[in-house]
């Protein structure tokens, strides 16, 4: 992937402080980007749907102001990078984030994800100054926040990843990439970085690890994809999201990213953090406390 956006006369130096525009700024990623940022001396723009800056992928009305002014964005499309819709919203927002002035932009997306293919070239066809893809594996925050926490808490990990090996990463990382990419001027421009945690292990692992750290019997229930679908059908979601996540666990979760990459040590200059020192932290701040 290659880029023709030419570098701008009035960009800032590498190292000055930016304003910095962060969608998805209350979620897992966004939010400990929005405090990476802040961490760094930037002024941060925290934009969601309900945010102190009002923001929705769906409402092309929110983006000029949330856009406007702003010297860089990270950016994360939900429901996912790969999602059906995700590159026509993400292309037409980096052009008019070209548009407004916004000169860098990184994206979220997700190592061995073809879907999200079209959506990372859509940003490269933008036009914008500069752009940066931040491919990421399973975020260790899955296990702690978000939909996986009921079914852990009631005992149980139902998901349908047999025994793959995944090198979670912790999303602290992600964030901290991803805002040394905005600081770093030129260096990541038209670049796709790819970040990982340390070690591989299995979903299987994982969990004992979990239930040794926490003293709780945890137990990892491996099933097939459509049967997971299923149950997500009854939970309410929606049709055409959930034959989404069906190809996409049946894709992404066949071993194909069983590997680490080395992107949080090229930018950041040291090794991920450990999946146990994440399970420590969580178990000390009740994660999976009944």
């Amino acid at each position: 992937m290659t880029t023709n956006a030419q570098h701008t006369t009035d960009d800032p130096a590498t190292g000055t402080a930016l304003t910095v525009l962060v969608t998805g700024a209350t979620g897992r990623t966004g939010s400990r980007v929005a405090q990476a940022a802040r961490a760094a001396g930037h002024t941060v723009r925290a934009a969601s749907r309900s945010g102190e800056v009002r923001f929705d992928w769906n409402e092309r009305s929110t983006w000029d102001h949330a856009l406007h002014g702003a010297d860089a964005a990270s950016l994360a499309y939900l429901p996912d990078v790969g999602a059906p819709g995700a590159a026509d919203a993400v292309g037409a927002l980096a052009r008019r984030a070209a548009e407004l002035g916004v000169r860098h932009l990184v994206l979220l997306s997700a190592r061995g994800e073809d879907q999200a293919h079209a959506t990372e070239r859509a940003l490269a066809d933008s036009g914008v100054a500069r752009w940066t893809v931040v491919r990421a594996s399973w975020f260790m925050q899955n296990f702690s926040e978000g939909p996986l926490v009921e079914g852990l808490r009631a005992g149980e990990l139902v998901f349908p990843a047999g025994e793959v090996l995944e090198p979670f990463v912790d999303v602290r990382d992600i964030a901290d990439v991803v805002v040394a990419v905005l600081a770093a001027g030129e260096r990541y421009a038209g670049r796709i970085i790819e970040v990982s945690g340390a070690r591989p292990l299995s979903f299987r692992d994982a969990v004992a690890e979990l239930a040794a750290a926490s003293g709780r019997p945890l137990a990892y229930v491996p099933v097939g994809a459509r049967e997971y679908g299923a149950s997500l059908t009854e939970f309410g979601v929606p049709e055409s999201e959930v034959e989404f996540l069906i190809e996409l666990f049946e894709t992404n979760l066949d071993g194909r990213n069983a590997h680490v990459s080395d992107g949080v040590r090229e930018v950041l200059g040291r090794e991920p953090r450990e999946f146990s020192d994440f399970v420590r932290e969580a178990v000390e701040a009740g994660a999976w406390k009944d």
